[in-house]
């Protein structure tokens, strides 16, 4: 059990500083063979491309726990909580729709390109693994879509504390921790 909560706590961190090193690692390599060596390396560039396309979207499902996804928030500013947990419920039963819209299609045309045998120019990495990204990412996504709602739900029937963030909000808790740390 600790395994899986140490996932559910830390797995989009772990993959996003992994990726962030492999990305960072292979760009600065390209930059001293290059600059340094007089000599490019084929694959570091594709290396980082791809790193990059995993990036962002696992990078979707961390926005997605730490409520920080892109929303419009105007409208939150001005009802009370109950009904901005309300609305946050319905904005994440469409989003959790879309998600699995992509995950289908996305898995679809990343298994289609590993029937295909399409390789990348440099790596020579099957590209269904990098198309595989998208429904991945968004599978993710997914599952912290459906913990929101099932906390957001708890919440309304007075189970549980869940409280709606804006962007307001999270301005308001940085300045107010760097007021703390002064």
């Amino acid at each position: 059990m600790k395994i899986i909560k140490w996932l559910d706590e830390h797995i989009e961190e772990s993959l996003l500083v992994v990726l962030s090193i492999v990305m960072t690692s292979s760009i600065t390599l390209q930059v001293f063979m290059r600059y340094v060596m007089n000599s490019s390396l084929s694959w570091s560039e594709e290396l980082a491309r791809y790193c990059f396309i995993w990036l962002v979207y696992i990078g979707i499902s961390y926005g997605v726990k730490m409520q920080k996804h892109i929303k419009v928030d105007v409208v939150l500013q001005f009802i009370k909580n109950k009904q901005k947990i309300v609305f946050g419920i319905i904005a994440n039963l469409i989003f959790l729709a879309f998600s699995l819209l992509i995950i289908v299609y996305g898995y679809d045309i990343a298994k289609q390109l590993l029937n295909w045998g399409q390789t990348s120019p440099a790596l020579h990495v099957p590209m269904g693994y990098v198309y595989m990204a998208t429904p991945v990412g968004f599978a993710l996504t997914s599952i912290r879509l459906i913990q929101q709602i099932i906390l957001q739900v708890l919440t309304l029937m007075g189970k549980r504390e869940f409280e709606v963030k804006t962007e307001h909000d999270f301005v308001m808790e940085e300045a107010k921790e760097d007021h703390t740390q002064k």
